[in-house]
């Protein structure tokens, strides 16, 4: 089956590869060779979206995730979000969906999102076997990849896949007992599987079957960090580095396969860790793209989570992760609202740009230095033009409702029009002479 990667081997230039060079300032024929050595990915199953690529030497991207709880069920408000995620840039959308008529949901969302467009597949398997066979762990092999067929068939192009999560490591974490156990919804889900059935993971075991299926569909694997560590005390445990080193055989033969694959980390990780966390994903998988998750380099965020979160990214994307998973006002609290969504992916999208400034340098700065030379010229439409969020920046401004051309914070001290007086003083005095 032919694949984007493959296609790259065989030294042929993509439309993609080419929409991708444009957008990111470099050559066609780089984004090829990165592509053919699995250390650039560009997600795609449809037609219809826009291409975004994710690796080395690439600016780094944003995933917002949205969809249903088994709690809270409005697909109106999963909509919103949806929109609200595009509206803002969001590079990548991930439906999370565990309530409702998962397929429905799923179509839905994806026939309104023309950018990358991710799913967890064992949530649904194991879902839905627990409605028919009253637990998920009585899931078979079949239930599994059927869904995940599913789930291709109906056009999505990435999907994570927990299979780093072996049998020797759910044995070692019965003896370990974390301070935070998994922390990972879908790894949790494999986990039980293994500790019911006394199995290997079938993600595992099958790997080179789900390559054929992801092949079919030339769709992305983002490996999944089931044993991410759920707590700054866990980070860099046997546990988190055992599934890395399972990950490093899957990577390899993701790629001997031709398939294009992504690896997601690390959770919560101290700050002092994050450099160290990326440098060894980089090593340990021979530069294949980093999905990350956070990092979080704090546990007492609650409520503000996406600052903390954002703090962690930064410095990881700085470091070499490519993609950030945003986190909201929410994240371990609440199922979020539609402006939590827009929240925590502006904060992303504020660590990606800080990261980039260091990563890309000038290719990032022009936004900056055009900002500074608005900024200078006390040019308040256009700073607001160039902001995030340039309603929220000009209902900030306005807020007193008081007239000025500077800001209320500053009035007649603003420090350009001090300066701006004395250098006109000067020159007229010059003038005068």
């Amino acid at each position: 089956m032919t694949t984007l990667m493959k296609i790259a081997r065989s030294g042929h230039v993509t439309e993609e590869m080419k929409i991708v060079a444009e957008q990111e300032g470099l050559s066609p024929e780089i984004i090829r060779d990165k592509v053919a050595r699995g250390r650039i990915i560009i997600p795609r199953n449809r037609e219809d979206i826009r291409i975004v690529g994710i690796g080395e030497g690439l600016s780094t991207k944003v995933n917002v995730n949205i969809g249903t709880s088994m709690v809270v069920v409005n697909l109106q408000m999963e909509l919103e979000k949806l929109r609200v995620a595009l509206k803002y840039g969001t590079d990548t959308v991930m439906d999370l969906s565990t309530g409702g008529d998962l397929r429905s949901i799923r179509r839905t969302l994806i026939k309104e999102a023309n950018v990358p467009f991710g799913t967890v597949p064992i949530y649904q398997a194991f879902i839905e076997t627990a409605k028919k066979k009253g637990a998920g762990v009585y899931m078979d092999e079949d239930d599994i990849f059927n869904t995940i067929e599913e789930h291709l068939k109906d056009g999505i192009d990435f999907a994570t896949i927990h299979a780093g999560i072996t049998k020797d490591l759910v044995e070692k974490y019965i003896k370990h007992r974390r301070l935070a156990g998994i922390p990972s919804r879908g790894g949790s889900m494999i986990a039980a599987w293994i500790l019911h059935n006394e199995e290997e993971n079938p993600l595992y075991k099958n790997f080179d079957y789900l390559l054929e299926l992801f092949a079919e569909y030339d769709a992305t694997i983002s490996l999944g960090d089931a044993l991410r560590p759920g707590s700054i005390a866990d980070a860099h445990d046997e546990l988190q580095i055992g599934e890395m080193l399972k990950v490093a055989e899957l990577v390899k033969k993701a790629r001997e396969a031709g398939v294009q694959v992504m690896v997601e980390g690390p959770g919560h990780v101290p700050l002092d860790k994050i450099v160290a966390d990326v440098k060894m994903e980089k090593r340990l998988w021979d530069g294949v793209p980093y999905y990350v998750l956070g990092p979080r380099p704090t546990d007492i965020a609650m409520g503000y989570d996406h600052i903390a979160s954002a703090i962690g990214a930064a410095i990881a994307a700085a470091n070499g992760a490519d993609l950030l998973c945003y986190l909201t006002p929410a994240e371990h609290l609440s199922l979020p609202n539609v402006e939590q969504v827009k929240e925590g992916l502006i904060a992303a999208k504020i660590a990606a740009h800080v990261a980039d400034i260091v990563k890309l340098g000038e290719r990032a700065m022009r936004w900056d230095i055009e900002v500074s030379k608005v900024r200078s010229k006390l040019d308040w439409e256009n700073m607001f033009k160039l902001s995030l969020d340039p309603d929220l920046a000009r209902r900030i401004y306005t807020q007193f409702n008081i007239p000025v051309h500077t800001c209320t914070m500053c009035g007649d001290l603003c420090v350009y029009k001090i300066l701006k007086n004395a250098i006109e003083e000067r020159r007229a005095r010059s003038q005068n002479q």
